[in-house]
């Protein structure tokens, strides 16, 4: 009886000790998780890593701060989630290894940028979440459009519209190139994996356990492909972005020989809590598919608007004032000071640097070196912002993976 006692006993250390084991102890091997990650200049990411402090001043975002650096303070090198991301400017390139920071907007594609897009967070949630291996495969360059160049080959070749004729622009020939290119990477990743990812084990595999697409300002900004409906129009006017964004999710699905693949719509959060008219219809455009029967319990629409940082962005209207006040100086507009045109370029800088003294705090002027390294349609380069994004992103995959595990 005392050694049955003791066995049980026994029994309970061991379970307990497995269950809090980190990740790489011993355990059943799984097939490594590779996640595709797609799109525009938003996935590429330009937030630089000196912004990454302004975390560390919300209590709410602090702890994610914490898990982006390793213990000296550099920027965290997962030992578990390795990448590969094909870009480029002029010529398209890869750049692979562990995930770290770097992995953002590159200009020369196997060097880093010293920016992140979601990816870094992205690969440290599912880092903590999952025992097995991780890969990343990112395919992303900016100013891209869904409906010429990543045009998924279900919706057929574009048809180009008189202007694009004009200005000799948008062949057919090139219609989808992005698309293509994007398929191509994944699978010549996949077909030689070890080459990334040195942990991979091939007497387990791979699994292709999701996909996420974070792209639109092009489609979004286009009047030609997407001219605004008259206002008695029942017909939304990205509806035909949506029509592509379905077909972009069958596609992939059907190329990758995945048709349960999980799918994540990171939809446009540029200006937040209050967006324009063309956001907030595009913002609709995007999430639509999510709600498609076909896609039920498969494919969901992350907001990334929760995200966007109201501070900063109150700062950017204030800059975006400064920059129209400089235009307007240059071109001598009747209402401003340069009216007659006399004032020479210094005379210009100096009152622009009054007038943005007046506009812009100290304090502001402060909080926006900390927090923001890009533009508005950049999410404001805020590293804080792309870091929340990659993070929601990963845990609504890993709903999904739980959902289905049960």
């Amino acid at each position: 009886m005392k050694n049955r006692s003791l066995l049980v006993l026994l029994l309970g250390v061991v379970s307990a000790w497995a269950s809090a084991a980190p990740l790489g102890a011993a355990g059943p091997a799984k097939p490594l998780k590779v996640f595709i990650l797609a799109g525009q200049s938003n996935m590429e990411g330009h937030a630089k890593i000196e912004t990454f402090d302004y975390l560390g001043d919300d209590p709410a975002t602090a702890p994610l701060l914490k898990q982006m650096r390793d213990e000296n303070g550099a920027p965290r090198v997962c030992d578990h989630v390795w990448i590969s991301y094909l870009t480029g400017w002029e010529t398209n390139g890869e750049g692979f290894g562990k995930l770290t920071a770097g992995y953002g907007a590159r200009q020369k594609p196997a060097e880093p940028n010293g920016k992140i897009g979601p990816e870094f967070t992205f690969g440290l949630t599912m880092d903590r979440a999952l025992e097995e291996p991780v890969l990343i495969i990112k395919t992303a360059w900016g100013g891209k459009s869904l409906y010429y160049d990543f045009r998924p080959p279900s919706a057929g070749t574009y048809p180009r519209t008189p202007a694009d004729i004009e200005k000799d622009r948008n062949h057919e020939a090139q219609s989808g190139h992005y698309y293509r290119l994007m398929i191509e990477h994944v699978r010549h990743v996949l077909k030689d994996v070890r080459r990334v990812c040195p942990a991979y084990d091939e007497r387990q595999g791979y699994e292709l356990a999701g996909f996420v697409w974070l792209q639109g300002w092009n489609d979004m900004v286009d009047r030609d492909v997407y001219p605004i409906p008259p206002k008695d129009s029942q017909t939304p006017r990205y509806a035909e972005y949506s029509r592509l964004l379905g077909d972009l999710i069958r596609d992939v699905r059907k190329d990758l020989q995945a048709p349960q693949l999980p799918v994540v719509i990171g939809v446009m959060g540029v200006e937040g809590a209050n967006p324009n008219e063309h956001i907030a219809a595009f913002r609709q455009a995007m999430a639509a598919p999510a709600a498609l029967p076909e896609f039920q319990g498969s494919v969901v629409a992350v907001p990334t608007a929760p995200f966007w940082d109201e501070a900063l962005g109150a700062i950017d209207a204030k800059r975006a004032q400064v920059r129209q006040m400089g235009y307007l100086l240059k071109s001598k507009n009747k209402n401003e000071a340069n009216a007659d045109g006399k004032m020479t370029e210094a005379e210009q800088r100096e009152y622009l640097k009054q007038y943005e003294a007046k506009l812009i705090s100290s304090e502001e002027a402060a909080l926006w070196s900390r927090g923001a390294s890009n533009a508005g349609y950049h999410y404001l380069g805020c590293a804080k912002t792309f870091a929340r994004m990659g993070q929601a992103f990963a845990e609504a995959l890993l709903r999904i993976m739980a959902a289905r595990a049960h």
